[in-house]
């Protein structure tokens, strides 16, 4: 039976224990400062003004994908990439994000969400240079809620135990995927594997 209504969906779920229902903040602390400055890596999700949704990786050094500009505002840096941009536009039509950010090995994390706005240049730029490149542009994110999530979804996924870990094991590797299903011409597979091999590929970062 398809569930449609809150009343059931709680019905199933039950309500949430005291700590569940009332961890959220509405401003850092010292202890999210912390995991923001190690914190290597985030999923952004967005919606556009139609609520389609997008949630995109974002990846950098600790202490250089966040810069936390006061108790309620942070920036995130933005890397050359594939020019989708996906998530910022979305952003430009609907300034609603949500953000999860995650330490290898650790199963629990941080979750913000807040309004965002987009800035091609700020005094913290600086901050957030890695090997001497300033971001092309910042996210800033003015907190509405944050909070800690538990581990539960880690531990079911084995997500940080090596022995668990197969990357090839039933999909095709980066540049098999690029040829059968982002065909460029001229592109052979060869072309495509030499493109994605690291010390190829990790030259594009910054």
């Amino acid at each position: 039976m398809e569930i449609t209504t809150v009343e059931q969906l709680e019905a199933i779920v039950g309500e949430p224990g005291e700590r569940a229902a009332t961890k959220e903040r509405s401003a850092l602390t010292d202890i999210d400062r912390a995991w923001l400055a190690a914190t290597p890596f985030c999923v952004l999700a967005t919606a556009d003004d139609r609520g389609r949704c997008d949630a995109s990786p974002k990846g950098d050094p600790p202490g250089q994908l966040v810069h936390v500009v006061d108790d309620r505002t942070i920036a995130l840096a933005e890397r050359p990439g594939n020019r989708r941009v996906d998530g910022y536009r979305n952003v430009l039509a609907n300034p609603h994000v949500g953000l999860d950010f995650l330490i290898p090995g650790r199963g629990d994390t941080l979750r913000i969400n807040g309004r965002a706005r987009l800035f091609d240049d700020a005094p913290f730029f600086d901050d957030l240079a890695v090997h001497g490149r300033r971001p092309i542009l910042a996210m800033v994110v003015e907190i509405e809620t944050v909070f800690f999530h538990c581990a539960k979804a880690f531990s079911r996924s084995r997500l940080w135990d090596p022995e668990s870990w197969n990357p090839t094991a039933s999909v095709p590797r980066r540049a098999v995927i690029a040829q059968q299903l982002e065909p460029v011409a001229g592109q052979s597979l060869a072309d495509l594997d030499d493109y994605y091999r690291s010390e190829n590929y990790d030259k594009g970062l910054y």
